[in-house]
């Protein structure tokens, strides 16, 4: 039984045509023809890249964020990335799981802000530094990109090679050829001299040279744009970080103003209800005295009035 016929097919998930599993797209399972279809986005969420699997459907949420939307309503920003991904509670599933697993944020090298999580292992580190999800994904899309410009410069240079070895094996049928008419006609000496190379390319050449200086500055010309894209993504990379942790600084800020304000309201409305209960036993115990003195009052009014009456003499005739 052939290898052919023992491979195990699966299906595209929007064409059905079946392939191989490695030449299917991770996560949407899209065969090559449908992923050059449609794009690749970013969700407005959780920023994480996914495939649009329809030309109509022009949203950028992906389709986990979208039922999750439905279920629990617009997101919050993530207290650790700060990415607008927080469901439930005040973290993302990513950084709640990542904090479940290896324990609690440390800050990254990168954007240092404290959303980033040490999982032990070297290996998961990129360009060995410890990042976090944001700032590993940029770095390895820089990465990519760098490896795509080199590759496209071997490519160049591999065909300015073959395109110089096919001159050269023209060059030298050319001139054999030439060698062979005059063999008759010419003595060895004077063949020796019209051919002094004796079968191989003088590397002096004039077209050699020319062919060599242009690669040259092909080559130069490449690795100097290569290089001005690089230190334009580091310039970047730099201008996103300073972004992020001023926009961090402003919410830490506001949020501790936002504290402060609430605990200094409540001291005040503590103090200002026991101002007005101390107010209030005021009243109550000068009422209750205004009372007492009053009947104290009457008490001796009567007293006096009584008094008065019973000390009269009678009037005598």
């Amino acid at each position: 039984m052939s290898t052919a016929a023992t491979t195990a097919l699966f299906a595209c998930s929007r064409c059905c045509s079946r392939h191989p599993f490695e030449e299917l797209s991770p996560g949407e399972q899209l065969c090559k023809e449908c992923r050059g279809s449609f794009p690749v986005v970013k969700c407005t969420y959780c920023r994480s890249e996914f495939q649009q699997t329809s030309k109509s459907n022009t949203s950028s949420i992906c389709k986990k964020c979208e039922a999750n939307v439905k279920a629990y309503g617009k997101p919050t920003a993530c207290e650790y990335c700060n990415i607008i991904a927080a469901f439930i509670g005040n973290k993302c599933q990513r950084c709640a799981n990542s904090e479940r697993k290896y324990g609690p944020a440390v800050t990254c090298e990168q954007c240092k802000q404290r959303c980033a999580f040490d999982r032990h292992d070297d290996s998961k580190k990129v360009d060995g530094k410890l990042l976090c999800w944001l700032c590993t994904q940029s770095l390895k899309r820089a990465l990519a990109r760098t490896k795509q410009h080199l590759s496209s410069v071997d490519k160049h240079k591999h065909r300015s090679h073959n395109h110089k070895e096919k001159r050269k094996s023209d060059m030298m049928k050319s001139m054999n050829a030439n060698d062979s008419a005059m063999n008759d006609s010419q003595p060895l000496e004077k063949k020796s001299k019209m051919n002094p190379m004796q079968g191989e390319l003088d590397p002096n050449s004039s077209d050699h040279v020319v062919a060599m200086t242009q690669l040259k500055e092909t080559i130069a010309s490449l690795q100097k744009k290569v290089q001005q894209k690089d230190m334009e993504l580091l310039a970047k990379d730099k201008l996103i970080t300073e972004l992020k942790a001023q926009h961090h600084n402003n919410t830490t800020d506001l949020r501790t103003e936002m504290k402060n304000k609430e605990r200094l309201n409540e001291t005040r409305f503590n103090l200002m209800n026991g101002k007005i209960q101390n107010l209030l036993k005021e009243v109550a115990t000068l009422s209750k005295s205004a009372k007492k003195n009053n009947k104290n009052t009457k008490t001796v009014l009567a007293n006096a009035e009584n008094s008065g009456s019973g000390t009269e003499s009678p009037i005598t005739n």
